[in-house]
């Protein structure tokens, strides 16, 4: 029998993901991944050249769109049900070789599949390969730090309304906003009420071809990516420079 290995793959760079994913990713014969239909994914294109010639690939596309509520019991009852096909199949893929499951960022940091991971412990081996995660890519290629001493660095995610956005950075050092896309107004709206709007950067696939990193405050709403991430750096303890 196989096991089943998550390779966190880190923010979007190939040259970011780790040599134990990169050794796992070019070794084994099966690799799945997620994507959108009709869409390569971009686990996928991160990996590009990097496997075996006769490995065999598991698309793992999603039912639903963000046309579809996220809280609705339609998306919670088609996400369940496609979690418990995908976790079923790998058990069975496993039994005759490794899988590798591609994960973007970090596998259990907001990654896909956790949900995969749930389901299948106590019944295969499984192994996890951490990533970098994307927010470090993100804030890195803003040249800004993202905390400072004490600080507190709150994440937080689009999807929440625009009263627990508020809350929650009136109370944050350092912010981390990830799932912007058509949330962006929202958080626009949110990070302006607490004053903070001036300070953020909008950080559209970092690290990967096509990256954008612009001030939040000088882009408009439109074509906002949905994995686009918003950064607040902190204003706390700093290093005192002193006089030579």
């Amino acid at each position: 029998m196989g096991k089943i290995i998550c390779a966190g793959l880190g923010p979007g760079d190939p040259d970011l993901m780790s040599v134990r994913a990169h050794k796992a990713i070019a070794s084994v014969r099966q690799i799945a991944y997620f994507r959108k239909k009709g869409r390569p994914g971009n686990a996928r294109s991160i990996v590009e050249g990097l496997l075996h010639a006769d490995s065999v690939e598991h698309a793992m596309e999603y039912p639903v769109t963000t046309e579809v509520p996220f809280d609705s019991p339609e998306y919670v009852h088609l996400l369940a049900t496609f979690y418990d096909d995908w976790a079923e199949r790998l058990r069975s893929l496993s039994d005759e070789s490794d899988v590798v499951v591609l994960c973007e960022g970090d596998p259990f940091f907001y990654g896909s599949f956790m949900h995969l991971f749930v389901r299948l412990q106590g019944q295969v081996e499984m192994e996890i390969i951490p990533g970098i995660p994307g927010m470090a890519g993100c804030w890195n290629v803003t040249n800004t730090p993202i905390s400072w001493g004490d600080d507190v660095c709150t994440v937080l995610m689009g999807t929440l309304c625009e009263d627990d956005l508020v809350r929650h950075m009136q109370n944050a050092d350092a912010i981390i906003i990830m799932k912007t896309g058509r949330n962006l107004p929202k958080v626009r709206r949110a990070l302006e009420k607490v004053g903070r709007i001036d300070d953020a950067w909008l950080v559209e696939r970092g690290t990967m071809p096509g990256e954008r990193v612009a001030r939040l405050a000088e882009t408009d709403n439109a074509d906002c990516p949905y994995f686009a991430t918003v950064l607040v750096a902190g204003n706390g303890r700093r290093p005192t420079m002193g006089a030579e």
